[in-house]
C-alpha cells in the first residue's frame, strides 16, 4: 500500500533556514539517512537510537496551570503544574531555537472517528521524529470537515535544554502541555514516544467532556463483529495479544469508547520488541519493514540484521509502524461496542491467576487499582520489574481524577453488558527471580477461550483472598496453573504473599476515600 503525507510537499526557506513540510515517508527516511540520524536494517526499517533517555520521563512532564483548566485537573505528582510564565519563557526559547535550525513540519490528526478527530500539527528537529509522528498519528481525514476545528501543535526539539533555575523544571528535559494555548512543548529528550503520549493526555482531558471514554488499551474485532479491549500498561501484552491472526486489529494502544462504539486514536503501532521472534509474534515481525522505525534495537554491524535479544541499549526497544502493516487490520479503526474487556497485569509477585472473571464491582475496583509491574526500561530509572498501581491502567496520562473515567466505564458496562476478565501475563510459581513468566501460548489459549464465550460454560472457584472467580479448566492450559497456589513449592509462603499483596491493594485504594466506598466490595477480603 502506497503511503502519502497529507497536504502538499514543500521545502521553504524561513528566516534563512530550510523548513520541510509534509515530506513523504521515503523523503523523511532519505533526510534521516543523509543527516546520519539512523541507518537501514536488513528489512528496510530505519534504525535509530535515542541517547541516554530511552523511555518516558514522567517526572519531567507538566500541565500548564491556566484559568480555564485549573479546576478540572487532578493536580499532583502525575499532573505537575507549570506556571504560565515559565511556559511562555520556554515557548520563547523554542521559537528562538527554531529560528536557527532546519526543521520538519507535518499535519495529521488524532482519532479515526470523524466526529471526534483533532488536527495535530507537528514541528520536529529530527527527520525521524517527523516520520514517527506520521506513522503514529492519522494520515488521512476529511480535511474540509475539520478545517474549522482548532487543533494542537507539538513542538519537539531534542536539542533544546531547559534551565531548571529559570524555567521551573526539574531537569533539562521537559514535556509541557498547555491545554489553553493548545501547544505541547518537548525538549531535552530524543525519545519519540513523548509526542504520542502527550497527545494521549490531551485526548484524556478533552474527550470525557464529549461523553467519550478515553482508554489505554488495544482492541481487535472478530469475524462476527465481536469487539475485545485489552487494557494494560506498557509491556503487559496489549500489542502482542491484540495482534491475533484470527481477528482484525483496531489498534494497539489508545482508543475511545463513544455512544457509537470503539475507535482508534492512532494510525500506527509502537510495539515493544525485546525478544521478538517470528514464530511467537509473526504479525509484528513482518511489520518491521521499510517505513517502520526500530528504536534502540541493536543491528549486526555487517549484515544489519536486528538482534532483538541484545538489550544493551535498553530493555525498552521499540518498533513503530503504520497500523496497516499488520495484516488484516480494520481500516479505519472504528468498530462497535466491546463484548469482552480484559485487564492485563504483569504480576511480579506471582500471586494473581492467569485469568479471573470479574463482576462489575470487581471490574471497577481493579480498573481504579490498575495493578501491574513496571517493566525494565519503560521509564527512566526502572531497571527491574516494580510492583505498582496505575489508575485505569494509565495513570501517567490522566489529567482528570481517575474516578471520572471509572464512572464512565461503569455506565458503559451497565449499558452494554460487556464481560470483564483479569489476565495475568506476569509470573507464576513464585515472584520475579524465582517463578517464571507466563507462557505466551497459555495466555493466548486463555484469551481465546474468554473471547469465544467458551469460558462462560466452565465451572469456577472463588479466590479465597481476592474473591474473583477462577476457571477450573481451560483447553490447552495445565489445570494447576489456573490456581496459582498450586504452582508454588511452598503453599504457606504463597498464602502469606497473597495476603501481603491484598494489603497493598487495600492501602492503595484508601486514597479514593468516599469516592471509592461503594467499590470496596469488589476488592480483596479484609482479614
Amino acid at each position: 500500500m502506497k503511503r502519502h503525507a497529507v497536504g502538499t510537499v514543500s521545502e521553504q526557506v524561513v528566516g534563512g533556514v530550510k523548513v520541510y513540510r509534509d515530506l513523504s515517508v521515503s523523503g523523511l527516511i532519505q533526510e534521516a539517512l543523509a543527516r546520519k540520524e539512523g541507518t537501514l536494517s536488513s528489512t528496510g526499517a530505519l534504525q535509530v537510537t535515542t541517547g541516554a533517555i530511552t523511555g518516558r520521563s514522567p517526572k519531567d512532564r507538566y500541565i500548564v496551570h491556566e484559568p480555564s483548566v485549573e479546576r478540572d485537573i487532578d493536580w499532583g505528582t502525575v499532573n505537575q503544574p507549570m506556571s504560565a510564565e515559565h511556559f511562555d519563557r520556554l515557548y520563547r526559547k523554542a521559537q528562538e531555537y527554531m529560528s536557527g535550525i532546519e526543521r520538519f513540519e507535518w499535519s495529521g490528526y488524532a482519532g479515526t472517528d470523524p466526529d471526534y478527530q483533532i488536527p495535530v500539527h507537528v514541528i520536529t528537529e529530527y527527520a525521524w521524529h517527523s516520520l514517527f509522528a506520521q506513522q503514529l498519528f492519522i494520515r488521512q481525514a476529511k480535511r474540509d470537515a475539520l478545517r474549522d476545528l482548532q487543533g494542537f501543535t507539538i513542538i519537539d526539539l531534542p536539542g533544546l535544554k531547559a534551565d531548571p533555575a529559570e524555567d521551573g523544571t526539574r531537569s533539562s528535559t521537559f514535556i509541557c502541555i498547555s491545554l489553553e494555548k493548545r501547544i505541547v512543548l518537548i525538549g531535552g529528550t530524543e525519545y519519540a514516544g513523548e509526542m504520542k503520549k502527550s497527545m494521549f493526555s490531551v485526548l484524556n482531558y478533552l474527550l470525557p467532556h464529549q461523553g467519550v471514554l478515553p482508554m489505554h488499551c488495544s482492541a481487535n474485532v472478530g469475524v462476527q463483529g465481536d469487539v475485545a479491549l485489552f487494557f494494560g500498561l506498557s509491556g503487559t501484552g496489549k500489542t502482542t495479544l491484540s495482534a491475533d491472526p484470527k481477528r482484525a486489529l483496531i489498534g494497539d494502544d489508545e482508543h475511545g469508547w463513544s455512544n457509537s462504539g470503539v475507535f482508534n486514536f492512532e494510525g500506527g503501532c509502537y510495539a515493544k520488541c525485546a525478544g521478538l521472534e517470528e514464530e511467537k509474534e509473526p504479525q509484528i515481525w513482518r511489520a518491521v519493514r521499510f517505513g517502520a522505525i526500530l528504536e534502540n534495537v541493536v543491528l549486526d554491524p555487517e549484515t544489519r540484521v536486528a538482534d532483538y535479544d541484545d538489550l544493551s541499549l535498553t530493555e525498552n526497544t521499540r518498533a513503530a509502524y503504520p497500523v496497516e502493516y499488520i495484516e488484516g487490520t480494520l481500516i479505519p479503526g472504528i468498530a462497535g461496542h466491546p463484548n469482552v474487556i480484559i485487564f492485563l497485569t504483569a504480576d511480579a509477585f506471582g500471586i494473581l491467576p492467569p485469568i479471573a472473571k470479574l463482576t462489575k464491582e470487581q471490574a471497577l475496583y481493579h480498573f481504579l487499582s490498575g495493578y501491574t509491574s513496571k517493566l525494565a526500561g519503560t521509564e527512566r530509572g526502572v531497571t527491574a520489574p516494580e510492583a505498582t498501581f496505575s489508575a485505569c491502567f494509565g495513570a501517567p496520562f490522566l489529567p482528570l481524577h481517575p474516578t471520572v473515567y471509572a464512572s464512565m466505564l461503569g455506565d458503559k458496562l451497565d449499558r452494554h453488558q460487556s464481560r470483564v476478565y483479569l489476565v495475568n501475563t506476569g509470573w507464576s510459581g513464585g515472584p520475579y527471580g524465582v517463578g517464571r513468566r507466563m507462557n505466551l501460548s497459555y495466555t493466548r489459549a486463555i484469551v481465546s477461550d474468554a473471547l469465544s464465550g467458551e469460558m462462560e460454560q466452565a465451572s469456577f472457584t472463588p479466590d479465597p483472598v481476592f474473591g474473583f472467580l477462577c476457571p477450573d479448566a481451560v483447553t490447552g492450559v495445565p489445570s494447576e496453573l489456573l490456581q496459582p497456589r498450586n504452582t508454588w513449592q511452598n503453599a504457606e509462603e504463597y498464602d502469606a504473599k497473597a495476603k501481603e499483596l491484598a494489603a497493598r491493594f487495600i492501602a492503595n485504594f484508601e486514597k479514593y476515600g468516599e469516592a471509592g466506598e461503594s467499590l470496596l466490595s469488589g476488592g480483596p477480603r479484609r482479614s
